[in-house]
Order: structure tokens, then sequence, then C-alpha cells
């Protein structure tokens, strides 16, 4: 039985420059179930780093609902926003994101420090996250002393350490070759089938055909592609 864990409804979102009025996001509804894989696939201005914006609760809808684990995003003020960026979305971006000056350890430790939990749950919960994705031997080294993909892997830990509701990755490949992209997706793969509900926003056809949903978007509109 499927557990829903968000829903989009007459979601429109438009910006006014000047007295012109430009519609990115056009009547959006997206059902997305508890262990999905979803791929949100388009060319550069289609509208999709503006939806993912409003999945990760950096955005607000011009109008329609958005339901995210029973909550209406949109009754939700600023603080209860940032709890809900922290505790329900694991945010993967395409450069990393990672904070040169800490290690491995303290980067993925970061979610935590906000969320305050405690110094030594928090150690304990960063290192089995990068033991999770193949970094036990990375702990200490900082971002200049890892690969790409290394990196990236990190980024996923730290996105995952709060067991967030939905891992939603921002073209999470874009910053890599082909051979370690597809590693990443193969990890992708293995963090979905333990039960993770993914997100991924992408412009490569082939990244998202690792998916097990395609959603395309053109102009603002989704259209879900057929089995």
């Amino acid at each position: 039985m499927s557990t829903e864990i968000l829903k989009m409804n007459q979601i429109k979102k438009a910006y006014y420059m000047g007295e012109e009025k430009q519609i990115v996001l056009n009547h959006i509804n997206l059902t997305v179930n508890k262990g999905d894989f979803v791929a949100v696939l388009g060319p550069s201005g289609s509208g999709k780093t503006t939806l993912m914006n409003i999945i990760g609760c950096l955005d607000t809808p011009s109008s329609g609902e958005y339901i995210l684990s029973n909550q209406k995003v949109d009754e939700l003020d600023e603080q209860k926003l940032a709890v809900i960026r922290n505790k329900e979305i694991g945010f993967v971006f395409q450069q990393f994101q990672l904070l040169p000056r800490l290690n491995a350890l303290q980067n993925v430790e970061l979610p935590l420090v906000y969320a305050g939990v405690g110094e030594k749950d928090r150690r304990i919960r960063a290192k089995e996250m990068l033991v999770r994705v193949g970094l036990e031997d990375k702990l200490h080294n900082r971002p200049n002393q890892l690969s790409g993909g290394q990196q990236q892997r990190v980024a996923i830990a730290r996105a995952m350490v709060t067991e967030p509701t939905i891992l939603l990755a921002d073209e999470p490949t874009g910053a890599l070759d082909q051979k370690t992209g597809q590693q990443i997706m193969d990890l992708f793969h293995e963090i979905n089938e333990e039960g993770k509900t993914i997100i991924m926003i992408t412009h490569d056809k082939e990244i998202a055909k690792n998916a097990r949903r395609i959603v395309h978007i053109l102009d603002g509109q989704l259209r879900e592609e057929s089995a």
C-alpha cells in the first residue's frame, strides 16, 4: 500500500517584471509516495529549479496547495519552514556545497548541530553515514583532499544524516564525469532500495533513466512519462 508523503495541487508560480507577469509554474499536480525515486526532467528555463525550490520549502507558490508529510506548507511560518527544511528534506547540490575548512566528518555533522543534537551523538551518526557511503577512510579529509565523486558522497551523507523524509537532489551528477556520475546513481539506487524517497532534478535524459518514475517539465507544466 502506497504512503503519500508529498502532494501538490494546482501549484502556480508567477513573477512580475515591471508590469509584465511571467508564469513559471502553471497548474502543477504532483504526488510522491514513500519509497519513490522520481526524476524531474527538463531543459534550462523549463521551471524545474523553481519547482525544486518549492518542494524544498525554499520558495512559496503564488497559488495552489502543497502538502508535505501531512502538513500544509503554505500555512507554516518561516520558523516552522526552517524546521521542515532541516528534518523533512535532505538537500544534495550539484556543486556539493561543502565547507572547505571542515573535514568530511564535520561537514556531515552540520545539520545535526543546527538540529541541536549533542556532540557525541552527532559524531556517531555522522561517522555511520560516511561509512554507509563508502568513505570510512576519509573521515578527516577536507574537501580539497577529496575527488569530485568523494565530495558528492560526503554531501549525500550530510543530506541523509538527519534521516529526512525526502532526499532532494539538484543535478547531482552535473559536476562529475560520466563514470563517477554513474557511481553516484548506483549509490542512489542502494539508498532507494533501503526505502529512502528520492526526488532528482536533472536535464540529463540518461541520468533520469535511473529513476523509477520520470516526470517531464516544460514551459512550467508537468507530464508523467508512461511506463
